[in-house]
């Protein structure tokens, strides 16, 4: 519990921490006169130095924090005040908070990629085999498929450019276990030959990447045997690869027997059913629940960090389009909850508990990630006393050519966050009386 309290408060306190430092160094570049950089909220527990007429202090509320700027929230038109600043100075200040933390969920992602991370992979299938290559030399054949160098799993990323780490103990690597013909078999290869040598020289497909987690009861694949673990190989004689997933080849078949191949025990079965073309809410065609493999990989810096970026906008897409989808019922209510600090603190004690068990920092920058853009966006919204509220105010102002009164501008966002620390209250009360099933970042890690 106090792990989980402190890890929440270092994290939060981060996030927040470059969150404000945005609005400071924005407004002092626009001229505005910060009087105090606090971390927590009021009561004051202590000062901890004045830098340039800026007050830096800890306050005994640790969920928080705030750049104060004169004049910030009344009437004060003075020089150096935030209302005394222009349209685009003051609209500038405020989204510079937001920018910081998308600019922390750039950062975290990508260092999470870093990190290691699971990334979607499978297993080699020699495709072509060059004449006088080492792996024609040790006797394998295209349509071999690697699957284990001693009692390390073989597995190859679909994404390119990254450094995998292939799963288990090492053992002797000089054993290679193959899929042959449907059989499993074992090639020993030469000590100064490794499985890197061998996929180099050869030319592959990734196979066995979709593995069945469960099949539901009364299920045509309950009824054709299909069981748990096992792996995918082949729909109608099509393979199943990263890039043509067994759901595709399910659905152009329904109503239509459809023969799988699957890998069970070492050895290729084959079984055979039919799609239901109008199966029961949530159950699937077949009646199977199934997961990608994944192996754990890391990226260079300047790689990790274009996924970064690309991951972060996905976000924001994900959360703009989110109360669209939930008023149209395409989610399940449960998607859209919102988190206080009770839910968030159990998240985030989580994914330290995983970072320590794993020794993996995958959890805490993925997570960090999260929350820094959540932050963002959530600031962001048209909310009084938020980020995004205020710029609507100077959106008006410029609209119309002139402002809203300072006044009753600072009385709308007064109540505005009255309002937000009420609704906080409700979904603490909420968090600490709901059980939620975390992220299952070891199964998620394959540790």
């Amino acid at each position: 519990m106090i792990s989980t309290a402190l890890s929440f408060i270092l994290v939060l306190g981060i996030l927040i921490f470059f969150h404000e430092l945005g609005h400071y160094w924005v407004a002092r570049r626009n001229g505005i006169i910060v009087e105090e950089f606090g971390m927590g909220y009021p009561p004051r527990a202590a000062k901890l130095f004045t830098y340039k007429g800026t007050d830096f202090t800890l306050n005994w509320i640790p969920f928080g924090g705030f750049a104060r700027m004169k004049g910030e929230d009344a009437g004060d038109m003075s020089e150096g005040s935030f209302n005394a600043a222009s349209a685009g100075g003051r609209a500038r200040t405020l989204a510079a908070g937001p920018a910081m933390n998308f600019i922390l969920a750039i950062l975290f992602f990508a260092f999470s990629f870093m990190a290691g991370f699971p990334a979607p992979a499978a297993h080699p299938m020699l495709t072509d085999i060059p004449a006088g290559s080492t792996a024609a030399q040790v006797g394998l054949l295209p349509g071999d498929i690697l699957l284990q160098e001693g009692d390390r799993s073989i597995m190859v990323s679909a994404w390119e450019g990254l450094n995998v780490r292939n799963n288990g103990q090492a053992g002797d690597l000089s054993q290679l276990t193959i899929l042959r013909d449907g059989q499993q078999m074992v090639v020993t290869l030469p000590a100064n030959v490794s499985t890197e040598d061998l996929l180099a020289e050869s030319t592959t497909d990734s196979v066995l990447n979709t593995r069945i987690v469960m099949a539901t009861d009364n299920s045509p694949a309950q009824a054709a045997g299909i069981q748990e673990d096992d792996r995918v190989y082949s729909v109608n004689g099509t393979l199943i690869t990263p890039d043509v997933t067994m759901n595709s080849q399910i659905s152009q078949n329904l109503g239509e027997e459809v023969a799988i191949v699957l890998l069970r025990d070492g050895q290729l079965v084959q079984v055979n059913l039919i799609p239901r073309e109008n199966p029961p809410p949530g159950d699937g065609a077949i009646g199977v629940a199934i997961e990608s493999a994944s192996t754990l990989a890391t990226m260079p810096f300047l790689t990790a960090l274009w996924e970064g970026v690309l991951f972060t906008v996905d976000y924001i897409t994900f959360m703009v389009r989110l109360p669209f989808d939930a008023v149209a019922g395409a989610l399940d209510p449960g998607q859209a909850d919102l988190l206080g600090p009770v839910g968030i603190a159990q998240m985030v004690g989580d994914a330290v508990d995983a970072t320590v068990q794993t020794g993996l920092w995958y959890p805490i920058w993925r997570l960090s990630a999260i929350l820094s853009a959540a932050l963002a966006i959530t600031n962001l919204l048209p909310i009084p006393a938020l980020d995004g509220g205020r710029l609507v105010f100077i959106l008006i102002e410029v609209i119309r050519g002139r402002r809203v009164s300072p006044e009753r501008e600072g009385l709308i966002h007064m109540i505005g966050f009255a309002v937000l620390l009420g609704l906080m209250v409700l979904i603490t009360f909420r968090d600490i009386n709901t059980t939620r099933e975390g992220l299952d970042w070891i199964q998620m890690l394959g540790q």
